[in-house]
Order: C-alpha cells, then sequence, then structure tokens
C-alpha cells in the first residue's frame, strides 16, 4: 500500500470510533473511493455487513452503531423511540426487559436502508415512520461505545409510546411508564403537544399524566393545545373519561 493511501487509512482509523458502521456513500465523499474501499477489504481492514456499509474487522457492532451511520453520516433522523428509549436511558427499570426487541422511529420520508434492515443486530428491530411529531423535536444525545446517537427525551418517548397504543402498546404499560416521569420539562412537553398532530395521543398523554397527578402538568398551558372535538373510542367496550372525550381500557381507568 503506498505511503499517501496507508495515511488516509491511518486517519479514517484513528478519527472513527470502533463499534460503527461506515456508509460507502459517506466514505466516497471523504476522499475514500469504491476502489479504496475495495482494498481495504481486499487486506482485510474493514468487513461489509452489505451492500453500502463497512464495518472495521472483527468489529463488534450493535443496533446503536448502525443508527450513527443513519443519523452522522446520512443524516437522517431515524431514533430509538418509545419503550426502547425510555429502556436506554434507565426510566422503564421497573418493567420487565425487552431489549431484544427495539422500536425506532423516523420522519415519514425515511426508511431503513437494505442494510440495516437485512443485518443480524441480535435484536429484533421495528420502524415506524411518521410526521406525527417534528422529526428533531425532544431528541437527546447519548453516548454509547464511545460515541453519540439521538434517542427520544422521555417526553417524546412517551408520545411514540402512545401513538402505537393500544395495538402495539399496551396503555396500561404506559401508564406504568408514565408514573415514573415526575421530572419531564414543562417547555418541551408543551413544545410536543403544540406540534402533536395526533389528537389520539394529545388526548391520551394528558390524561395519564393528570391521573399520576404529576406536578409539572399544572405548567402547561392547556388553552394552546388543539384537542379536537367529539369523543374518540381507543378501546371498544371500555371506560369512558368525560374530560377528555375518550373511552378507555377499564382496567387503566381503574388503576391506581
Amino acid at each position: 500500500m503506498g505511503t499517501e493511501r496507508e495515511s488516509k487509512l491511518n486517519q479514517l482509523l484513528s478519527t472513527q470510533s470502533h463499534g460503527i458502521v461506515l456508509t460507502t456513500t459517506w466514505l466516497v465523499d471523504q476522499g475514500y473511493s469504491l476502489d479504496l474501499q475495495q482494498q481495504y477489504k481486499r487486506s482485510q481492514w474493514f468487513d461489509s455487513i452489505g451492500k453500502g456499509a463497512l464495518i472495521r474487522h472483527g468489529d463488534q457492532v450493535d443496533y446503536l452503531g448502525g443508527l450513527y451511520a443513519l443519523q452522522a453520516q446520512l443524516g437522517a433522523t431515524t431514533h430509538p423511540a418509545g419503550k426502547t428509549a425510555l429502556e436506554i436511558q434507565g426510566k422503564a427499570h421497573y418493567l420487565k426487559p425487552s431489549l431484544k426487541q427495539v422500536q425506532l422511529f423516523g420522519g415519514k420520508d425515511e426508511n431503513l436502508p437494505l442494510w440495516f434492515k437485512k443485518h443480524h443486530w441480535g435484536v429484533s428491530v421495528k420502524a415506524k415512520f411518521t410526521s406525527f411529531l417534528p422529526p428533531e423535536l425532544g431528541l437527546v444525545e447519548i453516548e454509547h461505545k464511545g460515541f453519540k446517537v439521538n434517542v427520544s427525551s422521555p417526553a417524546r418517548a412517551v408520545m411514540e409510546c402512545l401513538y402505537l397504543a393500544p395495538k402495539y402498546q399496551p396503555l396500561v404499560e404506559v401508564y406504568e411508564l408514565m408514573e415514573g416521569l415526575n421530572n419531564l420539562r414543562p417547555v418541551l412537553v408543551q413544545k410536543l403537544l403544540e406540534q402533536c398532530t395526533s389528537i389520539k395521543v394529545k388526548r391520551l398523554f394528558l390524561y395519564l399524566a393528570d391521573k399520576v397527578d404529576h406536578e409539572w402538568l399544572d405548567l402547561v398551558n392547556l388553552d394552546k393545545i388543539e384537542l379536537g372535538s367529539g369523543k374518540r373510542a381507543i378501546v371498544s367496550n371500555g371506560a369512558y373519561v368525560s374530560k377528555y372525550q375518550i373511552t378507555v381500557p377499564k382496567e387503566l381507568e381503574a388503576a391506581t
């Protein structure tokens, strides 16, 4: 390998963290041609994990290392969401761990690259692409294995849980998650509720926060939040909550 190419390789190895995916398009943008990438693979500096994605030879890369590439290299907003985001941040420790399955959310115009979908991350990955919340509002940065990824803040994560409820996320479980969120930032909650386009999510969020009697709810200005009109049946044969005009599971309304 020539001196210049060796220098470029050393620069790449020294500036990029272990545990991440490197996309071929990003590498080309950084000056590493497809031909040079092929040479690195032949020399066993890097391994392919699918078309368009490389990892260091022998490196252990999890789904967060794949998400790092989506966010930092491809400009995607896809992120760990819902219950997964709460578990990552230690906000769901009193529920049965379920990190064998992870939930991702992304903007409505995004999708997972084929290499991400086909790679065996050691977990089952579920992804939802929607615009019910602005794609970058309410995300927080966490550090993992020396690199950083964006995940949903607790307030956004609960709203994502409610977006999936009741079909894919039990409402009683979201109630249990909400119980532990006694320190949400009212300013962020306000922004999320004002910009959320799902009437179901907003009514359920306020209902659960009210039911748990969180103090931060007193600092949220409900007059600025569009809650729609008319009754909404979240489930059939449930309990009707007149304050929020929603029908919820009877076991949820009875929970204390």
